[in-house]
Parts: structure tokens; sequence; C-alpha cells
């Protein structure tokens, strides 16, 4: 009779909740600020079908073996990451969890209980008033039990799918982790490595203001110069070898976070010194549309809006009424030599339905929780389409602007070098005033800082654009909800 009314309810069972489809967001058809002048569109350009773009290892555009070493140690030693695969490992387990509940739960309860019953808790009678004496006994007892919750409305369905929409966003969460520690661990890089040439170009520059104070002294002692440019001279080297110092301070500090990227001791790390040469690669940023399969977060946000999709599902069927089978069998008995006889058997078996009959709005007040929330999800996944696309822009604006920028700059030291070299020529000659040639040394030197200052920050936007773009990532690679399920089996159960 049990079997044939779960099997009508079966027939009819269906899963409660809205169908999801993916949010609808606006795409431009292109990147606004691709540069549109031949030098740099070369460089720059949309990606066509057999264009070689970054896959896994994108670092390794920039062909920097020191980069690339470093960037290893970041997937096998960062600690960012391996809390993000750690979570990941949590989502896939509470996947295997709600898929638990597809099956019925058997426990056992084994016993063997010494009582002596009391006369005074049978009928209040007492051993003066009774006829009989009642004896101690030992019952022994080996009882099975099994319940099941049949998934007529979709709840444990839903909460599965839940889940592995979860451990989905995990996945994409872990890539996104992955990929920024990668891109500040480059950035940090470069950014040293900009340190390096300032500290290159304030070692020369102190080089060159000794031998000129030591010129001005030559020409005081011999009497064609004055004390006033000695001290002048003297207080610019000075100066110089000040600057020359507190360039260490940023340096080591970049050298520390590094060390941090790599999941290593900041005191037992250190970097040879290597001046700023590298130069962006060719990256082609493709179509905008792209983006949305090419950025982990974008996925993950995604992902988080189908779970919160399907816990609309979850609370709706609290709406329907919870059907529970449940039955218990064993042996039981007084005789431990009888205690596993047929006689001695027990059984017992039976369905069970509940349902909420009076609530105040609760359930209705929780399917409008999770119908915000998913709304809530929606907006978030939207606000992060959009702000991928802002990157994207402003790292497209970076390098072509600096791109413009540097070559600009490089034309201004090089006409800073020759007003320096006249000035130099004209002072020793007595023509001018050392303060021309100060004035001269000071330009230069401030626009070989800002050169390497705009070249760092192109590198910068290079590594901050693959980011952008997804770093060679594709949603492809987030674990599919078969694939999800295969790691969730019971086969698949390991230690960690």
């Amino acid at each position: 009779m049990v079997a044939s009314v779960a099997s009508v309810v079966l027939q009819v069972a269906c899963v409660v909740g809205p169908r999801y489809s993916r949010p609808s967001v606006q795409v431009p058809s292109a990147y606004k600020e691709l540069p549109q002048d031949e030098k740099t569109q070369s460089q720059w350009k949309l990606a066509q079908p057999n264009d070689a773009m970054t896959r896994g290892k994108w670092w390794e555009v920039f062909g920097d073996p020191s980069l690339n070493e470093l960037e290893e140690k970041t997937i096998s030693s960062n600690q960012n990451i391996a809390a993000a695969a750690a979570s990941f490992l949590v989502a896939r387990s509470l996947v295997r969890q709600a898929r638990a509940q597809y099956f019925p739960t058997v426990s056992t309860n084994p016993s063997i209980i010494n009582a002596r019953p009391s006369l005074g808790e049978i009928g209040g009678l007492t051993g003066s008033s009774s006829g009989f004496k009642l004896k101690a006994y030992t019952d022994y007892s080996l009882p099975f039990d099994a319940s099941w919750e049949p998934d007529f409305w979709g709840r444990i369905r839903n909460t599965v799918r839940g889940n592995v929409y979860a451990a989905q966003a995990s996945a994409a969460d872990l890539e996104n982790v992955r990929l920024s520690e990668q891109a500040e661990l480059a950035a940090d890089y470069y950014e040293l490595r900009a340190q390096d040439s300032l500290k290159q170009i304030l070692s020369s520059t102190v080089v060159a203001y000794q031998e000129t104070l030591e010129l001005t002294q030559s020409l005081y002692r011999a009497g064609l110069g004055s004390d006033e440019a000695v001290a002048q001279a003297e207080a610019q080297l000075k100066a110089a070898q000040a600057q020359e110092t507190d360039i260490e301070v940023l340096r080591s500090q970049y050298e520390h976070a590094i060390a941090v990227l790599i999941g290593q001791p900041a005191s037992t790390f250190s970097l040879p010194a290597q001046a700023l040469e590298a130069k962006p690669p060719a990256t082609p940023p493709g179509v905008p549309s792209e983006l949305l399969q090419r950025r982990p977060d974008i996925a993950a946000a995604e992902r988080a809006v189908a779970q919160a999709n399907a816990q609309i599902g979850v609370a709706k069927t609290a709406y329907f009424p919870a059907v529970l089978l449940s039955g218990s069998a064993g042996f039981g008995n007084t005789s431990v030599s009888n205690w596993f006889t047929w006689p001695s058997r027990f059984w017992s078996l039976g369905p069970s339905l509940a349902e909420t009959i009076f609530d105040a709005g609760l359930r209705r007040a929780t399917v409008r929780q999770f119908r915000a929330n998913y709304d809530l999800t929606v907006a978030n996944y939207r606000e992060t389409v959009l702000v991928a696309f802002q990157q994207v822009e402003d790292n497209l604006a970076s390098l072509r602007i600096l791109s413009q920028a540097i070559g600009q700059q490089e034309a201004a030291v090089e006409a800073a070098a020759r007003s320096l070299q006249e000035a130099t020529v004209r002072y020793k000659a007595g023509v001018d005033p050392y303060l021309n040639v100060i004035t001269a040394q000071t330009t230069l030197l401030n626009d070989q800082q800002t050169a390497v200052n705009y070249r760092e920050q192109e590198m910068v936007a290079s590594v901050q654009l693959i980011k952008a773009l997804g770093g060679g990532w594709d949603v492809a690679r987030i674990p599919s909800p078969q694939e999800i399920r295969a790691q969730t089996s019971p086969s698949s159960s390991s230690t960690h």
C-alpha cells in the first residue's frame, strides 16, 4: 500500500522554483580606447580567429626568466591561493553533503541493559501489599532504524543544484585569486626593476656630480672660480647621494611584498638588482563579448546568480508537505541465547506527513528574501561586467597615452643632455655662471627619472591589461555540474 502511494506521488513530483537563465548585460561592439595610429595599432589590435592568445602561463609573454621563476613559486606556495583552493574543497564537500539526502539514512543502536523495576512504579503497589516479587532482568536489543524523505517537490534537487553552482563559483574564485596574485607579483616585480633603474641613474648622477665638484674646486684653487660654486656643487652632490640612498626604502618594500606573494619570509628573500629594460608584449584584447568568458570574476558572479535562483526553489518547497518514510527492525530478548531467534524479531514501517498550517507569513517572507537576494546577485553580476569593461578601457588608454608620453620624454632627456653639455662647456670657458650648470643637471636628472616612471607605468598597465582580459583564462575551465558530481561521489572521496 505504502509503495503504491509513493509510486503515484513520485510520478507527479516536480521541481519547484523558477527556471534559470543568465541575466542579460549590455556589451559594447568594440573597445573605445583601442589606438588608432598605425604605430601602435600593430601592437594593440582586435584579435583574429588565428591570433595566438596568452593561455595558462601568461607572464611568459614578457620573456623574463626571473619573473617566470617567481610566478612558478607563486603557483605552488602563495597562501592566498592555498586558502582559495581549500575554500573550493569546502564547497565541493557541501555538494557531497547535499547529495547524501537523496538516499535513506540507516542507523543502529545496540544495547544490553540490566534493570530491576520498582514496585512503586507499577500501579502504585508496594512490597507489603502486592503478593508478588519483581526480579532484575537483562534486555538484549539490536535495532536498525531507517528513514528516507522522497524528493517530491525538488527541495533536495534544488539544494544540490545550488551547492553545485556554489562550487563552480568557488572554482572561479580560485582562478580569480590565482590571477590576482600572479598579476600583483608581476606589477611589484616591474616596480622593483624601476627602482633599480632609478638607482642606476642616481649612481651615475652622483659620479657626474662628484666630477663636477672636483672641477669647481680646481677652478677655485686656480682663481678662476668662486667658493660659492664649490658650495653649490657640494650641496647638489649630497642631495643626489641622499636620493640614491632613499631609493632603497621603496625597493626593499617591493622585495618584501614579492617574498610574501611567493610564500617566503621576507627575511630570507632577496632579488639581485637589474635595470628595467622590458617592453610591453603584444596582447590582442579581442572583442568585448569575449570578456564574459575570459574573466573568472565574471564567471563567479554569474554562478552566484544561478545559486541564488536555486535557493528560491528551495524556499518555495516549504509550501508543500514533507513526506518521510521510516522503518525499524531488529532483534530483542531478555535471554542472550534467544537474542537472534526468529520469535525475537520486531519491525515497524510507515509514512508520515508534516504540513505547516499557519506560520504568520514566514514562508512568504522567506521566498521574498531569496528573490531579493537573487536580484542582488544579478546587480552584482552586471556591476562586475561593467567594471571589467572599465578596467580594459583604462589600461588600453594608459598604454596608448604612455606610449606617446615615453617618446616625448625620451626626446626631452636627449635635449636636457645636450643642454647640460653646452652649459658645462660655457662654464669651463668662464662665459656662464655655475648656476646654469646646476639648472641643466637638475633638469636632466628630473627628465631621466620621469622617463623611468613612465616606463614603469607602461609595464604595470600591460600587466593590468592582461589581468583585465582574464589572463588567458576561459570559462570552460570551470568544472561542469557533471564533473562536480563525479568529484563528490563516494568513490572519489579522499583525505587531505
